[in-house]
């Protein structure tokens, strides 16, 4: 992930301006403050700001008047029940902006979360960095032959090593096209809107995203789960261990209840009692389908 010294100068620079302030403060996340944390081979995800903590959320929650009289015991104990009832608005109270440097292909698959405040570099005005994201060999896996949207065996060396090839040369190209299009040295220049459309879907665009806290746990819920795409979770994770610098008791309810828990049907919680009671329950006696069952042994099994 390289940053340009100026780029290193102005993080640097901007962790040594502190200034008083009433609002309430998270040392967690302070500690990353507009650091650039490296995500793949060029991207990277910085904090830019927040509001609020743990706190904010119990605030909302008691709509008392300041933080009251409560412990933090008895703060964890309301964070968990509100998440663990699925009551949302107080966790909407506390609100992250990032600043995330990702592919274009994963910033496709990032905004159908449309929940979020986004403003993206605009290759309209600017001209785009010559940065490609370029998988490592260990990531490179076949289709899946039981998921349609997702990876199966990873890829042999020989022919691993021809994807990296092809990955190489025909951004490469791409690139090189573009700078042309856009040169006016010699001719008059393509403008910048449509000299983009020829572009491979991994080069790398910016953006900042700012979103609440609610909505932030549910996207970190789909996108740091093991089946999520690889270049997707990378980030999700990493924002996963943010968000437990931030809001440690709201992150640690979410882990549990979310990340680590699990959704049964009505179907799936008669068979466990039946279970219970000693009975045999086969997928023909359960009344789900063969993909339920097989979903539903992964989870008792």
């Amino acid at each position: 992930m390289p940053l340009s010294p100026e780029q290193e100068a102005e993080i640097a620079s901007l962790r040594t301006q502190t200034r008083p302030t009433l609002r309430p403060v998270s040392e967690g996340v302070e500690r990353h403050l507009y650091l650039a944390h490296p995500v793949l081979d060029h991207g990277f995800v910085r904090v830019i700001d927040y509001m609020g903590d743990d706190a904010a959320i119990c605030q909302a929650a008691r709509v008392s008047y300041g933080k009251g009289t409560k412990s933090v015991q008895n703060d964890e104990a309301l964070i968990r029940y509100l998440m663990r009832h699925w009551h949302s608005t107080p966790f909407e109270m506390c609100e992250l902006k990032l600043h995330v440097k990702l592919p274009v292909f994963v910033a496709r698959q990032w905004i159908r979360h449309r929940t979020a405040n986004v403003n993206e570099y605009s290759a309209r005005y600017s001209i785009l960095d010559r940065e490609f994201y370029i998988p490592e060999e260990s990531t490179l896996a076949a289709q899946s032959v039981v998921n349609n949207q997702g990876r199966g065996e990873t890829l042999t060396p020989a022919e691993a090593a021809r994807v990296l090839h092809w990955l190489k040369s025909d951004a490469t190209r791409a690139y090189d096209h573009y700078e042309a299009m856009i040169s006016q040295d010699g001719q008059q220049g393509l403008a910048r809107e449509l000299a983009r459309m020829n572009l491979p879907a991994n080069i790398y665009t910016q953006w900042y995203w700012k979103v609440d806290l609610h909505n932030l746990f549910h996207f970190l819920r789909l996108r740091a789960e093991a089946h999520a795409q690889y270049e997707i979770r990378v980030y999700a994770e990493l924002i996963c261990k943010i968000v437990a610098d931030w809001v440690p008791l709201a992150y640690g309810a979410f882990a549990d209840y979310r990340l680590g828990g699990v959704t049964l049907s009505g179907k799936a919680v008669e068979c466990l009692k039946r279970m219970l009671k000693g009975e045999v329950v086969t997928q023909e006696t359960s009344g789900m389908s063969k993909g339920e069952w097989r979903e539903f042994e992964g989870l008792i099994g």
